[in-house]
């Protein structure tokens, strides 16, 4: 990443400075979804492919997620991440997290020091942060931005029945914008992520609703494929398409529907073995240039759900990850990217 902004006033003025930060950005993603524009009238005039459809795309850097290894140390899962043929770890910094959030300033320079030693990069984390002022979003965030983090995934964000659907996301914008410029302050990217469910992310349109006028270098998404497809269906590539100009990381796992009279629910599976149509996904990635870090989630057995000791997780979840990884880059190839 270029060279960091200079560090805003002490925090008695930081409201005023956010304040100042996010009206100087707001034209940043009016430009950007004019520069879209502008690319899909070329195209509709004939103009032949546009570059991007046609360019390969550089191979992402591959997070693995360390939700599921947190019974590692920092260097145990920068040992195993590195095994299997990872290029980076996605630390939890969070409670209950691989990195605990008021400890931040003296444990993520070490867990980075130690990924770094092993050869692994950290471009993003994963937080619990949903506001600029919440207790510990500072500390957290002028921690990862002085090593090199590139994105952190933001915390969930709900509906409130009192204020309704869009009374729920015209708050939510607002937090984000507050947020948004201390992370242009800090340059960073901060990152709603696509979730199935009722939470806001969900039904993913709502995204584009709070994110509309937000400058998207700073505030976006984190889009994760099997959420989306899970309540998106057949639709996924409408939200995707919208929201690319805000898709600045993303999240990679599988899925199958398990049914029964009146009921379905998710299983989750290793990559290539569920229902995510990952050869369409891929080729919509190159199409739309989607670049970023990108974490990899394993939230199927024995990953969760499978009580196993110590000694039974070393022995089975490295050949697991592996296989992942190794699925994944064979099907990103397919589609021109690495």
């Amino acid at each position: 990443m270029n060279s960091r902004p200079a560090s805003p006033p002490p925090f008695s003025s930081r409201r005023r400075f956010l304040a100042q930060l996010a009206l100087a950005g707001a034209a940043g993603p009016l430009a950007q979804l004019a520069s879209t524009a502008g690319a899909a009238e070329r195209k509709k005039k004939g103009s032949g492919a546009s570059p991007a459809q046609g360019a390969p795309l550089p191979a992402p850097v591959l997070h693995v997620f360390t939700k599921p290894l947190q019974w590692l140390d920092y260097a145990g899962v920068a040992a195993m991440a590195k095994e299997t043929g990872f290029d980076g770890l996605d630390l939890s910094v969070r409670a209950g997290g691989h990195v605990l959030p008021e400890k931040a300033q003296d444990d993520l320079p070490r867990a980075v020091a130690i990924a770094r030693q092993a050869g692994l990069k950290v471009e993003m984390i994963t937080t619990d942060i949903t506001s600029a002022g919440g207790q510990h979003t500072e500390n957290v965030l002028r921690t990862a931005a002085k090593l090199g983090v590139k994105c952190y995934r933001l915390g969930t964000f709900s509906y409130d029945d009192k204020l309704g659907i869009m009374g729920s996301l015209q708050q939510h914008r607002a937090t984000l914008k507050e947020l948004g410029a201390l992370n242009q302050s800090l340059g960073l990217h901060g990152a709603i992520q696509t979730h199935s469910g009722t939470r806001v992310g969900g039904v993913v349109w709502d995204l584009y609703e709070i994110m509309r006028d937000l400058d998207p270098r700073w505030t976006g998404v984190q889009y994760d494929i099997r959420h989306a497809v899970t309540d998106g269906g057949l639709s996924w590539p409408v939200p995707l398409k919208l929201l690319a100009p805000w898709i600045k990381c993303t999240d990679l796992k599988d899925f199958v529907w398990q049914q029964s009279p009146g009921k379905a629910t998710v299983e989750n599976t290793p990559i290539g073995e569920g229902i995510v149509p990952f050869d369409a996904y891929f080729k919509l990635v190159r199409e739309l240039q989607l670049s970023g870090p990108v974490s990899v989630h394993f939230e199927y057995p024995p990953f969760e759900r499978a009580t196993l000791s110590e000694a039974e997780k070393r022995a089975k979840f490295p050949a697991l990850m592996r296989k992942d990884v190794v699925a994944l880059k064979a099907l990103m190839a397919k589609q021109q990217i690495g």
